[in-house]
């Protein structure tokens, strides 16, 4: 598969051109990367007004995906979330419907700030836990009987690797002319197995994916996915969409890469991506017959609950990273390993080295508080943009969440904006470490009342 903005770029950098534009560097290599780092200069195309080569290359991405079509994010899939809810939003008035979203609760952060800053009305539909929400057909169809609502969100896979049942999910979204929304960013990959688990290919409506978690593309690279059934109106919006939110100064180190894993996925990756999941696949098996306790089915994932052998998960991460093993999250009661085509033999071999000889202790039978369902008393748009103190949790009771408290990763809020903090989201919150929250200031709350 041909690399348009990689050949252009490299072109560029071979010509000896006088660089009398951006960046400021000149080409002159520092780091290394910047004779490649470019601005967007005659020929190299305008990412969110492409007509030529960002443009050829991301109908390459399209192809590749099964989608009606792709475009590139050099922000990760933040961006293409913000772009996903303006884009629901078009839809529902256009529709003449309220643009109320059916979510799952495990969603990102971006997703409520991204929410908060459109104004959207937002109905949460919740799992047993903060970062799994496992939602089922019949659940989904009765809310989107009893609301009315035209857009449907959910995060497949999530960070415990649990992936949700798309297709039955997205055929119950089109019973109810809904469109469904996923943030897949952890799951680009699912498209290169051996059968295809990716949304675009299970009816799902818009999806991003983060490139960059999953494939051999550079940090913040990322698509917005547009599935066969998407309305074309919402097509032909794709790049107004992502450039209201994003930088007009794109990455070129990013679009590179991601032109270039598209001549690596068509090419071998795929077969070296089913070899990596058969391995973990062994790896798994072993470590069950060892007692382990695995969580999740992603087939490039790994997912142990520890607590059945004794520790944290904190506990075990640093208890590996003291072997340079370093997890991708750890939490009280999980520690998630990402890998991937390009993981070594050895680390798969090391890691399973290390977690053999773990001795097994007491089980630690301390679980998560219930996940709280707090009272909302001001809309989320209202309250992240209100005034707002920082307070210690032994203050907060009572109080209006400002802003999320949450940490990446996993990004996942405990409480939203505009919720009143409980009892159980007090537990909660100390569960997971948090010291303070930003609760909206009270004087404004009494201003705003009495006018």
């Amino acid at each position: 598969m041909n690399t348009p903005i990689y050949d252009f770029v490299r072109g560029y950098a071979e010509s000896d051109a006088a660089r009398l534009h951006m960046p400021g560097h000149k080409g002159t290599p520092v780091l290394g990367p910047e004779p490649l780092d470019l601005t967007e200069i005659p020929g190299a195309d305008v990412l969110y007004h492409a007509e030529g080569i960002i443009l050829e290359s991301e109908e390459n991405a399209a192809r590749l995906f099964g989608s009606q079509r792709t475009v590139y994010s050099a922000e990760g899939s933040s961006l293409c979330i913000r772009a996903m809810l303006y884009l629901g939003m078009q839809y529902a008035k256009r529709q003449g419907r309220d643009p109320l979203v059916l979510a799952a609760r495990n969603a990102h952060s971006t997703f409520l700030t991204a929410a908060g800053l459109l104004d959207l009305e937002i109905r949460w539909l919740y799992g047993d836990g903060l970062l799994t929400c496992d939602l089922s057909p019949e659940t989904l169809d009765a809310e989107l009987t009893a609301s009315g609502a035209c857009l449907v969100y959910i995060t497949s896979p999530d960070y415990l690797g649990h992936v949700a049942n798309v297709k039955a999910l997205s055929e119950i979204c089109h019973r109810h002319h809904a469109l469904l929304l996923v943030d897949n960013a952890h799951g680009a990959y699912l498209r290169f197995l051996s059968e295809s688990r990716h949304p675009m290919d299970l009816g799902a409506d818009l999806c991003c994916d983060s490139a960059h978690k999953t494939l051999p593309v550079l940090t913040g690279g990322a698509y917005l996915h547009f599935g066969k059934s998407c309305p074309r109106e919402l097509v032909d919006a794709a790049h107004r969409a992502m450039g209201l939110f994003a930088s007009t100064s794109p990455s070129y180190l990013i679009l590179q890469s991601l032109d270039l894993a598209n001549r690596a996925l068509s090419e071998d990756w795929p077969q070296r991506l089913c070899k990596t999941a058969d391995r973990l696949d062994q790896l798994k098996s072993q470590l069950l017959a060892d007692g382990w306790t695995l969580f999740g089915d992603e087939p490039v994932k790994l997912t142990l609950c520890p607590k059945r052998r004794g520790y944290t998960g904190e506990e075990l991460a640093a208890i590996l990273q003291a072997q340079n093993l370093w997890c991708e999250f750890a939490d009280p009661d999980f520690i998630v390993f990402m890998f991937s085509p390009n993981t070594k033999a050895e680390d798969f071999e090391r890691l399973e080295a290390a977690l053999s000889a773990i001795p097994v202790r007491t089980p630690i039978t301390e679980t998560p508080p219930s996940m709280p369902r707090p009272e909302r008393v001001m809309p989320i748009r209202q309250a992240l943009l209100s005034a707002c103190e920082s307070l210690p949790l032994e203050r907060c009771l009572g109080r209006i969440l400002a802003a999320p408290t949450v940490s990446c990763p996993p990004a996942v809020p405990i409480l939203t904006c505009g919720e009143r903090i409980d009892v159980n989201a007090l537990k909660m919150l100390r569960y997971y470490g948090a010291e303070t929250c930003d609760v909206v200031c009270q004087e404004k709350i009494l201003d705003s009342g009495s006018k």
